[in-house]
């Protein structure tokens, strides 16, 4: 895929959801504006590490800046499922996360996970020029917090033994 970088610069919504039966659902990080729509494919270990860090990032915003509002009562009004079309650009490899004071808005960054097969090319020089493409989100602190509650409650849905990891577990008495 060529390397793109996309920034949606205050996003309408931005959710987390997935598709697919327990123990083979695809999770995707989605958001997007009036107009257009991205959606990225992540594993679940992701979505549980950005909800967690999210989540601390937004309690020490609040310890660090008493006057800014923790009210979050319009998060039960933020539509959080997945909207169509869900045509992923490209897997996370890795997530970024800044915040930017002046506007009280948070960046989510979430960077391409290159394959293995474009490192271990004999062409260097198809390797070296290689950049991951990169999709950013400017998302308000409620759309975060409600991401965060939402991620949270998605991860939850899956098995109810997630170390099975959707193998076979064999027991013997």
């Amino acid at each position: 895929m060529a390397h793109t970088e996309l920034e949606l610069d205050s996003v309408d919504f931005i959710t987390i959801g997935t598709v697919g039966p327990k123990g083979r659902r695809q999770f995707y990080l989605q958001g997007g504006t009036s107009t257009e729509v991205i959606s990225l494919t992540i594993e679940k270990e992701q979505a549980r590490a950005v909800a967690e860090s999210l989540s601390e990032l937004l309690d020490d915003l609040l310890r660090r800046n008493p006057q800014l509002s923790g009210d979050t009562s319009d998060m039960v009004k933020l539509n959080m499922e997945l909207r169509d079309p869900i045509e992923p650009r490209f897997r996370v490899g890795q997530f970024g996360v800044g915040y930017n004071p002046d506007r009280d808005m948070i960046l989510i960054e979430a960077i391409e996970l290159l394959g293995l097969s474009s490192l271990q090319q004999d062409d260097d020089t198809t390797a070296d020029t290689e950049q991951p493409s990169v999709v950013r989100f400017w998302v308000t602190r409620p759309q975060l917090r409600a991401l965060c509650v939402h991620t949270q409650n998605v991860v939850r849905q899956g098995r109810v033994d997630p170390q099975s990891n959707g193998r076979m577990l064999y027991y013997w008495t």
